[in-house]
């Protein structure tokens, strides 16, 4: 195998990675295991393996067997962090290697992935199933409700002002209800998204501007783009759609003067399955960051659900809307939160030239 095929199957490699010496200093450090990290590999090279690998378990005596033995141990289900992020459950395996005596291959499948993986696609099942209620309910209580809020319209006319506050509390309930409605009718469309070669940032940029004069004109909102990302293959009035949403709830979550921080970047990790059984590479990844509170314990493995909502008076329908249009655009939806660290990360393809 030659050098240089060698270094491009090591960089490619999605799955976290590096290689220690004989002393447990680390030699090699993969794209993906400084992105798991969040360290740079030349922070990393030359030092001991256990200064930037932070693991919940005492692995010297099992490394000190693996050379001695020369066989691979498997350890599962162990929290890994650096410092730099918080601890990810994961499964570890340590190999050594053929050619380098006392040279370990130690590679790392966080937990963090698949489940969340399994996560979005439970929640676009639980999505659909919201869609025959949809059509019910949107059909008959939204022509009701008009009934009612031009009947207490009427009746106002004829009342002296200081009786209107009850008309009035009619007709501002009745078009809640409608527009809460109107949110859950968005699940019985069955249309396939009006998908197109278009630009990441074009999409960002509209959805920033009308939050920044908006929901969101009390946040500062902080851009880190990477300006050389492809065209991706969406629909874009649904995607504005799910910035806007994502903003919003950031907004929300923040307190008055906080920053959201919208982020762009590649990261060829991640594949979707399709309807049809194809699965497809989701390189472009946009993140929606906020320094608010963090998602409550509870209600973080199921927050992409029909009605789960953290805040008092939520509908729980958004973020459930957000995953069924992100999974219809061939993407992936996943959440990290932490106290003071909230991260929404939405994962698309790549348009083809044919798009």
């Amino acid at each position: 195998m030659s050098e240089v095929f060698f270094d491009t199957l090591w960089t490619s490699l999605p799955l976290p990675a590096l290689v220690i010496d004989g002393d447990n200093m680390i030699t090699q450090v993969n794209t993906a295991m400084e992105t798991f990290l969040n360290l740079s590999a030349r922070s990393m090279l030359a030092a001991p393996v256990w200064d930037k690998l932070h693991v919940n378990a005492p692995l010297d005596d099992a490394v000190t067997r693996i050379r001695r033995d020369d066989a691979p141990l498997f350890v599962n289900n162990v929290d890994v962090g650096s410092g730099e992020r918080p601890p990810v459950q994961c499964n570890i395996q340590f190999s050594t290697l053929v050619d380098r005596p006392g040279f370990i291959l130690i590679l790392m499948k966080p937990r963090e992935l698949s489940d969340k993986m399994g996560q979005a696609l439970q929640s676009k099942s639980a999505a659909k199933s919201a869609i025959g209620m949809a059509e019910m309910l949107a059909h008959e209580i939204k022509n009701p409700l008009a009934g009612i809020t031009g009947a207490a319209q009427l009746l106002s006319m004829g009342l002296e002002p200081q009786d209107q506050e009850l008309t009035d509390l009619i007709v501002a309930e009745t078009r809640r209800i409608v527009k809460l409605l109107e949110q859950v009718e968005q699940f019985g469309n069955l249309r396939p998204p009006a998908r197109k070669a278009v630009n990441l940032h074009d999409i960002l940029d509209r959805a920033r501007k009308s939050a920044a004069v908006g929901f969101a004109a009390h946040m500062k909102i902080a851009e880190d783009f990477d300006p050389s990302l492809p065209p991706t293959f969406a629909d874009t009035d649904q995607l504005v759609q799910v910035f806007l949403n994502l903003l919003k709830n950031a907004s929300e979550a923040s307190p008055a003067g906080g920053t959201i921080t919208m982020r762009s970047f590649y990261e060829q990790s991640v594949r979707v399955q399709r309807p049809d059984g194809q699965r497809v590479a989701v390189p472009l990844n946009v993140e929606i960051i906020d320094d608010g509170p963090g998602l409550p314990d509870h209600l973080a493995s199921d927050i992409f659900e029909p009605f789960v909502s953290g805040r008092e008076n939520g509908t729980g329908l958004g973020l459930a809307l957000v995953s069924k249009i992100v999974s219809e655009n061939d993407g992936w939806i996943a959440v990290s939160s932490v106290p003071g660290r909230t991260v929404f990360r939405i994962s698309l393809p790549v348009a083809s030239k044919e798009d």
